[in-house]
């Protein structure tokens, strides 16, 4: 069966759907389309993954195509390479990002450097899926942001979804790729609802989407923030503040020509993350912003992110970012 037929077969017809579920018809269609996709990860056939998001999967396409693995990432990193070598197409989840630790070496020392390492030779077409962050109450085990850590592996493209079309697209872009992709997904925004995805939806890896115009403050964020940010625009149009939304999608590559136009436009910046702020991501686009924006700088560059600590259990809703320390930031850099 074709990827087309596949995914016409599979196509969501409702006009609501979740990121798990975007991410669950995604792989049905793709897999349907392309034998060579194979979806591995702890429970990931048994159960269909700890968030639902490969459920009804294995029964499908069979457990020679959807593999349950030992709890051991660095095993897990290592038998997904070894399969994008010889011609698989694999689907890694992992459980959640705090697990991904375990496997960095093969992440790191194998994976990203394999197309450069063989001049070539071997391309290591492997999506890894990784939910992350805090907003479950995961406590400090469970509930970590790796994107500035991720981001900083030549090699590796990292891609951070926010809605159920960008589930989709990205994860499809990936899939249809020849170099690794980190695919992340909020944990807290797995059961929200968006619009569904349209049949053979593509978002390009590399590519922003503005969420909102304005011209008075850009905002800068991705993944589990997104939502946030949309909620403090909304309370600095009340303000009198009309802020530019850019959804990143995709931290590496990222859209730098859709940032600067955007800085060039309203000369103020705001960025949102809910990773430490010591080495985010976040600190890297302020640092991108210096070097490539200063001119058009009106105010200082403010980052709204998590604290220097690990995620409380207790404290979870303090740690985060929200629509009010936003909105702080927001009125600061407009007000400068």
């Amino acid at each position: 069966m074709s990827s087309e037929a596949g995914a016409a077969q599979h196509a969501p017809v409702a006009a609501q759907a979740t990121i798990a579920e975007a991410v669950r018809e995604t792989l049905r269609a793709e897999m349907s389309g392309n034998r060579k996709i194979v979806v591995l990860g702890e429970d990931v056939a048994s159960v269909g993954g700890l968030f639902g998001a490969t459920e009804g999967l294995a029964e499908e396409f069979g457990e020679d195509r959807v593999i349950d693995l030992p709890m051991a990432e660095g095993g897990a990193v290592g038998t997904a390479v070894g399969m994008a070598m010889y011609g698989l197409r694999p689907v890694l989840e992992i459980q959640m990002a705090d697990f991904l630790w375990a496997g960095f070496d093969q992440l790191v020392s194998e994976l990203s450097m394999l197309r450069y390492r063989s001049a070539g030779q071997y391309t290591a077409p492997l999506v890894v899926r990784v939910p992350y962050g805090a907003g479950v109450r995961g406590g400090p085990y469970q509930s970590q942001s790796l994107e500035g850590v991720l981001c900083r592996i030549p090699g590796l493209s990292v891609a951070a979804v926010a809605t159920p079309r960008d589930a989709a697209g990205l994860l499809r872009a990936a899939l249809r790729g020849e170099d690794p992709v980190v695919l992340l997904e909020p944990k807290r925004l797995y059961r929200t609802a968006g619009a569904a995805p349209e049949p053979e939806q593509i978002t390009p890896i590399g590519e922003a989407r503005r969420v909102r115009e304005g011209t008075d403050v850009t905002l800068l964020t991705y993944g589990s923030c997104v939502p946030i940010a949309a909620e403090a625009a909304e309370l600095a149009a009340a303000a009198g503040i009309q802020v530019e939304l850019l959804d990143l999608r995709t931290l590496v590559p990222y859209d730098i020509g859709a940032v600067l136009a955007s800085v060039a436009k309203t000369g103020r910046v705001v960025i949102v993350a809910e990773e430490p702020r010591t080495g985010s991501y976040a600190g890297e686009l302020a640092a991108a912003l210096a070097e490539r924006a200063l001119l058009h700088l009106e105010a200082p560059v403010v980052r709204v992110c998590g604290p220097d600590t690990p995620v409380p259990f207790a404290f979870e809703d303090t740690y985060l970012p929200d629509a009010q320390r936003v909105f702080a930031a927001l009125e600061r850099v407009a007000n400068f």
